[in-house]
């Protein structure tokens, strides 16, 4: 970080943040606002006190990201897009905006060309999506019902949230590293998954699949606390008025 702001200016911390907002706004917005219908729709009708399977909820939170990215997908692609001009002098920029960058990829490459990378998108966001969803939807219910925690306290959805964010740093760093290695391999270099692996695991370790742990750390779990906490403050604060409504 402190490399970038000296040789580039602190602004360059900040590049793609238009498209990065965008991809949040369309992705989180399915991800998290389809998890509780879709796991819903699974379990069918619970009995009272009865609680989703963890299997319940992971397939439910990989569904909803499949979903998510799958639509949010261009975003992706314009972000990183956004990213890499980002390092450039700026009379090398060849995107002015967000919006031109989009029609810019779609003139060279046609529609398809905003849905690039599309697999191993589906297949991270899937597994990072279950990691947190899931992850907080079980910790939760562990806190809450086994430790006695209030389930409307800030120090239980921090709790719950830092679980998450841990979980899935944990999971989905390896599905990172495959990802950037699929999406950047130039010819001569293994192509696919399987020889992707292989090649990691035999030359350079399995350590490389946590490369980059502590900043992927401080990336997800700062925003599984906030987006965690702020969502449960959302929550109440809609069945507050609901509730006010019905009064």
């Amino acid at each position: 970080m402190t490399k970038v702001a000296a040789e580039e200016g602190p602004r360059a911390l900040f590049s793609g943040l238009v498209p990065g907002l965008q991809r949040q706004i369309v992705y989180a917005g399915l991800r998290i606002g389809l998890y509780v219908p879709i796991r819903d729709m699974i379990t069918g009708p619970l009995a009272p006190g009865q609680n989703p399977t963890l299997l319940q909820k992971i397939v439910a939170s990989m569904a909803t990201g499949a979903i998510g990215i799958s639509v949010a997908n261009p975003t992706d692609v314009v972000k990183i897009r956004m990213q890499a001009q980002g390092r450039l002098p700026v009379e090398e920029h060849l995107y002015k905006s967000s919006s031109d960058c989009y029609k810019k990829i779609v003139a060279e490459k046609g529609i398809a060309g905003l849905w690039i990378g599309l697999a191993p998108n589906v297949m991270r966001n899937s597994l990072i999506n279950a990691a947190e969803i899931a992850s907080y939807d079980q910790f939760k219910e562990f806190f809450t019902q086994s430790c006695g925690f209030n389930p409307n306290a800030f120090y239980t959805h921090f709790s719950c949230a830092f679980g998450a964010g841990f979980n899935a740093v944990i999971i989905g760093s390896p599905v990172d590293v495959l990802k950037t290695r699929m999406m950047n391999a130039a010819p001569g270099q293994p192509q696919g998954l399987i020889p992707i692996i292989g090649d990691i695991v035999k030359n350079q370790g399995l350590g490389t699949f946590y490369k980059g742990f502590s900043a992927n750390f401080m990336r997800l779990g700062s925003w599984n606390v906030v987006m965690f906490v702020t969502l449960e403050q959302v929550k109440k604060s809609f069945d507050k008025a609901y509730a006010e409504k019905k009064v």
